[in-house]
């Protein structure tokens, strides 16, 4: 099914993709937000830029954006996939809890931010570029890679990363001279074991935005992990 939105409110945009079970195309998307919230098995493709809080509560299904997108890309997303051939806003996977999020461009401020797993919930980011500040600010569980595939003399991350992590993981594509990090968390180089955990993420990344896989694991990666003396990790569902 494909249908055209442009001219149209977000309202009725969400109304018509509610009465039909089937997979949808969408032509001319221009800011309308919260689409396919809480959608769960089917596929929706987007051409146009999406506005905030696409695939917010996503609870199976996948979201294909041929563009950029806006702000709260899968805000507490529960399963499911989002794909995104562009770059995207703020709080991208807020309090995210399960599903893949894959991201061609940068993201923003405060990705990741309070990301949760629990038994074989365990959500997954992919940035292809880099990130702004407050990357997996009280992250407690679940997966962030950044592979800083950019031009721009940038470094790979903003400002405050992982700060108030106390779960989960996240990966760089860096040797860690450019990231400034909190006290309670710990940075080390990525091991062979710790490459064997991204390694089906970052091939799929690869599969999707056409890279070369070879050339992207071609580089030092540095793992980031909460302290193990952190007091507030034993409150906290995590992995």
């Amino acid at each position: 099914m494909v249908i055209d939105v442009k001219d149209r409110d977000f309202r009725e945009v969400n109304e018509v993709l509610r009465s039909t079970e089937e997979d949808v195309r969408i032509n001319g998307c221009l800011g309308q937000r919260f689409i396919a919230a809480g959608f769960s098995g089917r596929k929706l493709e987007i051409d146009g830029i999406p506005g905030n809080a696409l695939g917010a509560y996503l609870n199976g299904a996948e979201i294909v954006v041929n563009g950029n997108a806006q702000d709260a890309v899968g805000d507490t997303m529960n399963a499911g996939r989002i794909v995104v051939h562009g770059s995207i806003g703020d709080a991208a996977g807020y309090a995210m809890r399960g599903g893949e999020i894959y991201v061609e461009g940068d993201s923003g401020y405060r990705t990741g931010v309070h990301m949760k797993a629990y038994r074989e919930k365990r959500p997954v980011i992919v940035i292809g570029g880099r990130t702004g500040s407050f990357l997996g600010e009280y992250q407690a569980g679940g997966l962030i890679v950044v592979l800083g595939l950019t031009d721009r003399k940038l470094r790979i991350t903003g400002n405050f990363p992982c700060t108030g992590m106390h779960g989960g993981r996240v990966f760089f594509r860096s040797d860690g001279h450019d990231l400034i990090l909190p006290s309670q968390v710990t940075a080390a180089p990525a091991s062979e074991i710790d490459m064997e955990e991204i390694l089906p993420y970052v091939d799929e990344y690869c599969r999707l935005f056409k890279k070369d896989l070879a050339e992207v694991l071609d580089h030092p990666f540095t793992v980031v992990a909460p302290d193990s003396h952190n007091p507030y990790n034993q409150l906290y569902v995590q992995n």
